[in-house]
């Protein structure tokens, strides 16, 4: 990691912006990325109809980098489509909440003021009026219910299958250019940056990467977690005689009392960090101390 420019920390290499990071999936082309039941997508199916979605939004739809385009569905596959299609459009993703109630999406949908809808049939019912007030277009995946028609509604299934060799639209949003915003009760919501989302997504390869290091391994040369031949990684010879050690060194484990405001009791078992802190009720707490 490496001091930016505005003095924040920043990943020295990999992607600066959520449109960097997802252009690297094409490369992994017919292998699984989505799994739904039945239903597979391969990481180049999904770039693909995420492309084809962002170059719609841009040319037909007429929207613009910096444009609001809101994502609300349950946990489906096109999810992800509809979210990565407004990045590689350039545009700022606003995900919602699919529990929240008509009366909870409109207030922030007057508040963010989306070029675009990207909703599933259950959102839909809810936030159709205001959609037909205010004029913007609705993207509708998973019809559910009674189709409402109209001049303001396509359904995402009636577009032309995607191209897999076709290119998202040519935009290049700056590291320092918003990408998400995120609301959780009310009318405010948090707007991130591209470098922020991305430097996000780096983390989980960082720390995954750290913790390698510290059980002496290479990152990246282990089994593929999930896959039919993964083993655990055998700890490192130094791990493995402080794993033998007489209990000098150990880390604290807290167990809470029950009881509101409670201390909870400790106790201390062989472990390779003996610095650990551990969370408890009330904030971090020391470990407890070498016997």
């Amino acid at each position: 990691m490496v001091r930016g420019e505005r003095g924040t920390l920043e990943y020295a290499d990999g992607p600066r912006t959520l449109r960097e990071f997802v252009e690297t999936t094409w490369a992994y082309g017919d292998s699984p990325f989505l799994l739904d039941g039945e239903r597979r997508f391969s990481y180049g199916e999904f770039f693909a109809a995420a492309s084809a979605l962002a170059v719609r939004l841009s040319e037909r739809y007429g929207l613009r980098p910096g444009d609001r385009a809101v994502v609300a569905m349950r946990n489906l596959p096109e999810w992800q489509i509809a979210f990565w299609a407004a990045q590689l459009a350039g545009l700022i993703a606003v995900p919602l909440d699919a529990r929240w109630s008509g009366a909870a999406l409109c207030p922030v949908l007057e508040d963010c003021e989306p070029g675009v809808l990207l909703v599933d049939g259950e959102r839909l019912e809810r936030v159709g009026e205001w959609a037909r007030r205010a004029g913007v277009r609705t993207v509708l995946f998973r019809e559910e219910g009674r189709f409402p028609g109209g001049a303001g509604v396509q359904r995402y299934e009636d577009f032309p299958a995607p191209d897999p060799l076709a290119a998202p639209p040519d935009v290049e949003p700056r590291p320092e250019d918003d990408s998400v915003i995120l609301y959780a009760a009310g009318t405010k919501g948090a707007v991130t940056t591209h470098l922020a989302q991305a430097g996000a997504a780096l983390d989980a390869r960082y720390r995954a990467a750290a913790s390698a290091l510290a059980r002496g391994a290479l990152p990246g040369t282990g089994p593929v977690p999930g896959h039919p031949g993964h083993a655990p990684v055998p700890p490192s010879r130094r791990v493995r005689r402080r794993l033998r050690g007489d209990g000098r060194r150990g880390h604290a484990h807290a167990r809470g009392s029950g009881r509101s405001g409670g201390r909870g009791e400790h106790s201390v078992r062989p472990g390779p960090h003996p610095r650990n802190r551990v969370q408890g009720r009330h904030g971090p707490r020391r470990p407890a101390p070498r016997r």
